[in-house]
């Protein structure tokens, strides 16, 4: 595998900048159910420092991975809105924050075994075809934090039997056992 990257999903490349534990266990929780929005700006400065390090040449469009409506009224926001914003000023690249739709209201998959993950994430999302993103764009999914690799993988399937190939995941964080 290329430098950087932790595992790859159906051919894609899914990069992690850091481990899953102490204080970046701590700003996701706090950034995610604590209201503390500017820690938004935090979390894209520690992905946009990795992204330089890693040198992908390309534009990219940002696309954050979405959480369900009736989450997003629950907390008010969607956290990975707030970083991909942030992260999309940092390297200048175009953010879409409606292509990739959640359309099923998941159970929070860190509760639960993979076989649990695999039913629970299974057609979760839909894509926002209206949004005129081309097919041969570059397309940077974004999230917090992915350990069993389920919810990229859905997203990747999704994505390519739309015939989007252009995929790259980048992640704040994982579990060490990919390491």
């Amino acid at each position: 595998m290329p430098k950087g990257v932790f595992r790859q999903e159906k051919g894609v490349n899914v990069y992690a900048c850091t481990i899953y534990d102490g204080v970046i266990k701590q700003l996701i929780k706090e950034f995610k159910y604590y209201n503390k929005k500017r820690l938004g700006k935090l979390m894209a400065e520690l992905m946009f420092q990795y992204w330089k390090e890693l040198n992908i040449q390309g534009e990219f469009t940002v696309i954050p991975v979405p959480i369900h409506k009736n989450r997003r009224k629950e907390r008010k926001y969607n956290h990975m809105d707030i970083t991909g914003e942030e992260l999309s000023k940092l390297t200048n690249y175009k953010i879409n924050k409606n292509f990739l739709i959640r359309i099923k209201d998941t159970q929070k998959q860190y509760k639960l075994h993979k076989s649990e993950r695999i039913k629970n994430i299974k057609d979760a999302f839909s894509l926002n075809l209206s949004e005129n993103i081309e097919q041969s764009e570059n397309l940077l999914i974004i999230d917090d934090i992915t350990s069993t690799g389920i919810t990229v993988e859905e997203i990747v399937k999704l994505l390519k039997n739309n015939g989007y190939n252009h995929i790259t995941v980048l992640t704040l964080s994982t579990p060490d056992i990919w390491n």
